[in-house]
């Protein structure tokens, strides 16, 4: 059995490809960076270290290899030969990688029609209809539907933390990858194109929408505001951040109340839900995994989107019939951070104007009310305990007399 990985970074290695191989695929490897090739390629193994606070394990990822991305007929020839592929390039590099794709897929289609589902574990919102748009533009009418019939395009969600790889944490070797031991990997049933593959811990979901919600609006929520906060204070690590006991509270607050929403909307016991928020909590702090506060909250742009982590879950609490209270204080942050990164003055206005723009909040709008009332906080450089003490009030406030 042969698997094609597309991206051989922090993700590829250091999650699809291992479990591809552990399921007993051949696996290749397509990327642009010429010594992770080349390494590949002359080892044919490579180590991942998955690390824990008070030490770590290592295990080796066998029956491997590499073809470069920049020989497009080795690609396409990878592509037409698989039985499995998985994209995990970036959201801005889907895109470039699609006429290699396409180029495959017609090599392909010249000798098989057999079934070709692709994973993609891309942190991106609606990533199949993205990327069926983007290879269907390339194609013919007949070609098109060769491809509707044969080709799976199936949603993930990738929930394992993967930091950005420092040379410390790759130890002399220079493929090793240190991740967290957490490798649940849902992935779109209704997406397949014949039978869904036997991979360890890949949990084929059906309706799949409520996995790519949870991972967004109580994962990635989770771990923006957590970020924020902790550079706003400060700290360098996600777990310094989490450590801090206000911090610990807004986060946790800002994780329930999605939750709750989560639950009503997907009619799914808030029990489950409960129980991935300790996890959840408990993988912040991991010490050994050194992921910081700059990495996890880069691109506050993005983040701010009207559908993304932030302002993304602000809605959904809203169209359950709740009125966000912390998720706010996450948006605030990832204003503030906006601002300053571009180099714009902290002020009302700018804050407004960015809210406008980046997150599709008029100023009228009851969220821009509740995020700028946070970001106040920020610019007046009060400290987390304050901004908790503030959500508290308005939690009160909101909700009255409780028999």
């Amino acid at each position: 059995m042969k698997a094609v990985m597309y991206g051989a970074g922090n993700i590829g290695r250091g999650f699809i490809g291992a479990l591809l191989s552990q399921a007993g695929y051949h696996v290749s490897f397509i990327d642009v960076a010429e010594p992770v090739i080349r390494a590949l390629q002359e080892n044919g193994r490579y180590p991942v270290r998955y690390v824990f606070t008070g030490g770590h394990e290592d295990v080796w990822v066998e029956n491997v290899t590499a073809v470069d991305g920049r020989d497009p007929d080795a690609v396409a020839q990878a592509i037409a030969e698989c039985d499995i592929m998985a994209t995990a390039v970036g959201a801005r590099v889907l895109e470039a990688i699609v006429p290699h794709i396409v180029r495959g897929l017609r090599r392909r289609w010249e000798s098989s029609r057999a079934p070709l589902n692709i994973l993609i574990c891309e942190n991106l919102m609606d990533a199949a209809d993205m990327l069926r748009k983007m290879i269907v533009s390339l194609l013919t009418e007949q070609e098109a539907a060769v491809f509707s019939e044969t080709v799976g395009l199936v949603e993930t969600s990738i929930g394992r933390m993967v930091p950005v790889q420092t040379e410390a944490m790759k130890d002399g070797e220079p493929l090793r990858v240190c991740v967290e031991r957490y490798g649940f990997l849902p992935v779109d049933r209704d997406a397949f194109r014949g039978p869904v593959p036997e991979i360890p811990n890949l949990h084929p979901a059906s309706p799949f929408d409520f996995f790519v919600r949870r991972k967004l609006y109580l994962h990635n929520m989770a771990h923006a505001v957590c970020a924020y906060l902790g550079g706003y204070t400060g700290k360098a690590y996600i777990w310094e951040a989490i450590e801090d006991p206000d911090i610990f509270i807004i986060v946790q607050n800002a994780m329930l109340e999605s939750a709750a929403a989560l639950a009503k909307q997907y009619n799914v016991p808030l029990a489950g839900l409960m129980t991935h928020i300790d996890d959840l909590l408990c993988r912040f702090r991991n010490r050994a995994l050194m992921d910081t506060c700059a990495r996890v909250g880069g691109d506050p742009v993005r983040k701010l989107g009207a559908s993304d982590r932030l302002t993304g879950t602000m809605r959904m609490i809203a169209d359950q019939g709740s009125v966000p209270v912390w998720t706010p204080i996450g948006a605030a942050g990832a204003l503030y951070r906006c601002l300053q990164e571009s180099g714009m003055e902290q002020t009302d206005g700018n804050a407004l104007s960015a809210l406008a723009s980046l997150a599709g909040l008029a100023a009228d709008h009851p969220h821009t009310e509740s995020v700028l009332a946070m970001y106040r906080l920020f610019r007046q450089g009060e400290a987390p305990a304050a901004m908790r003490r503030a959500a508290m009030e308005r939690k009160e406030a909101l909700t009255g007399s409780i028999l």
